[in-house]
Order: C-alpha cells, then structure tokens, then sequence
C-alpha cells in the first residue's frame, strides 16, 4: 500500500468511530488493497450496474461497490449520485463514506493492433451492514418476529425516506432489495443509483426511460412523471409486504388474516380492533 492509500486507509479508520467525519475521495490502490483487489472470496452482492466488495481495514469493515466498466457507464449519472450521497446522514440511510474515480491509459489489442485504451473504474464505499437485505426477510417465516421488530422496521424506513424528500431527494428504486438491515434489525436505505436531487423548490421531473423495479413502480410513473409520491408508493406495497410476511398482496383483509393467524386472535375481535383505530 502506497503512502497515499495509507493515509486514506487511516482516515477511513477514523471515519468509522465518528460519525461526523465527512465522506472523501480515496485512492483506487486503497479500495484494492482491502478487498483483495477485488477478489470473489470478498464478493458480497451484484446487480446490473455493480458489484459490491467486503473491504477490510483493521478495526472493521466497509462495503465497495464497483461500477462495471462498460461503454454506457454514465459518468453524469456516477456524479449525480455522489453528489446525491454526500448530502445524507441519517441512522436510517447507509452512511456513504467516500468515492474513487479514476480513469488510466492501459495497453490492450483490438483488432490485431494495440492500441491505447481508457480505463475507467468508478467505486462507491459505504458502512458494511452485516444483517442482509430486508428482502431476505420477508418470507413465511417471517411471520414469527414480535410486532414490535416489525414496527420498528416500518418506522426506521418511514424516518429515512422522510428525511430523503426534506433534502429534495427522490430515491425511484425503494425495494426491499435496497433496504438493508443491522445486528440489532435497524433498516437503512440504500442503493442510490436511480435517485434524483430536486432543486429547492422542485417537486417534479420528466424522463422518458422507465427505471425502477417491478411491483414497486407507480402507475403513474409510466407516463414519465417523477414525484416524491412515487416513493410513497412503493413505501406502501413494502409495507405491505412487512406486515403480511409475502410479497404481491395489496389488500387489507390479507394482512388482517395474517395477523390473526399469528396472534391466534378471534377474527371478530381483530375486525373489532381495527375499527376502533380507524
């Protein structure tokens, strides 16, 4: 590890036991340092923009996400959501503790010539969270957890999407995929690839390319519409999806019946309870 890198990789020590310490730039010889230079043994996840990495500093760990180097890689796009992250720091967000950009000539043959080629790599590094996605919770099984755990789930993501949107952020790809979970279940919302920051008296945009997930998209977004309520749309169906432990019901009967099955409460007195709240 070269000088440069052991300071950055002293920095990032002390980043992670204050939490005031603002995100920064770090070398690309760090980042391979770390993970092994990128070994699979430190792969933790993939998807269709990156690959994310298990970094390892000497009292902890952080997750590095590389973006694959492709002839579509957005540089606009990779500043945009750095620019979105160095604006967050919530305990229901994944901290964001520094990015890597750096682009270098390297040799290669095309066409039986060699030829000088641009190497870009683009690499964003935040906290590691141990306790996988929330995705990998909701299931059957899930029916088990106390109501409390599960409140608590609905209320972290409720405070973090919240104070997204205070910073004119629109997140367009909230998915249990992208909320992850901590050793004591406190969710953090993460993956900010898609996300758009609004000017301070924005509340709209336009696009014309359909981005997001399916079953967490709302309708209206189809008619290239991006609103904060398309957040509070899919904020909904993960609720959903929270309280009836299965993906895809949207009715409240659904969730009722689970409910009920779980507490072993009469359905009348359930009913009954319901309607008192309301």
């Amino acid at each position: 590890m070269d000088g440069k890198a052991s300071a950055a990789h002293n920095y990032l020590e002390h980043m992670l036991f204050d939490g005031s310490v603002k995100p920064t730039k770090l070398p690309l010889s760090l980042l391979e340092a770390i993970t092994n230079n990128f070994s699979d043994d430190h792969e933790i996840g993939r998807g269709g923009f990156a690959v994310v990495h298990k970094g390892t500093i000497v009292n902890g760990m952080i997750a590095v996400k590389k973006l694959y180097n492709t002839l579509d890689m957005h540089e606009k796009k990779f500043i945009q959501e750095v620019q979105c992250l160095m604006k967050v720091r919530h305990k229901n967000i994944v901290r964001f503790l520094g990015y890597c950009a750096d682009t270098q000539g390297e040799m290669t043959d095309y066409e039986g010539k060699s030829v000088l080629a641009e190497v870009r790599n683009r690499l964003l590094c935040f906290e590691f969270v141990p306790n996988e996605s929330l995705c990998e919770h909701i299931t059957d099984a899930s029916c088990g957890l106390e109501w409390r755990v599960r409140y608590q789930l609905i209320k972290g993501i409720c405070e973090g999407l919240h104070y997204l949107h205070e910073n004119h952020i629109v997140h367009l790809d909230l998915k249990p995929g992208n909320i992850l979970l901590d050793n004591n279940m406190v969710p953090k919302i993460a993956d900010f690839g898609l996300s758009r920051c609004f000017d301070e008296n924005q509340s709209r945009d336009i696009t014309s390319k359909l981005i997001g997930s399916m079953g967490y998209i709302a309708p209206e977004f189809y008619n290239g519409q991006i609103t904060f309520k398309l957040d509070m749309y899919s904020l909904g169906v993960i609720v959903m999806e929270i309280l009836t432990g299965q993906k895809g019901y949207s009715m409240v009967d659904k969730v009722l019946e689970s409910w009920r099955n779980r507490l072993e409460i009469p359905q009348r007195d359930i009913f009954t309870s319901s309607t008192i709240m309301c």
